[in-house]
């Protein structure tokens, strides 16, 4: 499985980016797909995450009402369309596929495989 993040970039308070993820090199049905960040010094952090048959969703308290994950089944494409973004929001941006739709869709171990990371940057 290959997961390749783009759309990261650098953006100014109350602006607004997409993120996509594009998945490769399997069936993803079962699949979990989540984003998760990193902002410097800190640990990595849920973000969203969509189940790909069905789509239930999940978004983090801390960015609710702001961003918005979604799913293209026909290009295998995960999106994150960013929001009123925020200078806390600055971090890298993961991709991330859970192969066995594990319920809990924050937990970190329960994702198998990950994206290279795309990093954003919200200045004040």
């Amino acid at each position: 499985v290959q997961l390749q993040a783009s759309g990261g970039g650098w953006v100014q308070t109350g602006g607004s980016l997409r993120l996509s993820c594009a998945a490769s090199g399997a069936t993803f049905g079962r699949y979990v797909m989540g984003w998760f960040r990193q902002a410097p010094g800190k640990e990595r952090e849920s973000v969203a995450a969509i189940r790909w048959s069905g789509g239930s969703t999940y978004h983090a308290d801390s960015v609710k009402g702001r961003f918005t994950i979604s799913r293209d089944n026909a290009k295998n494409t995960v999106y994150l369309q960013m929001n009123s973004l925020k200078p806390e929001d600055t971090a890298v941006y993961y991709c991330a596929a859970d192969r066995d739709g594990t319920y809990d869709y924050t937990r970190i171990r329960d994702y198998d495989y990950w994206g290279q990371g795309t990093l954003v940057t919200v200045s004040s």
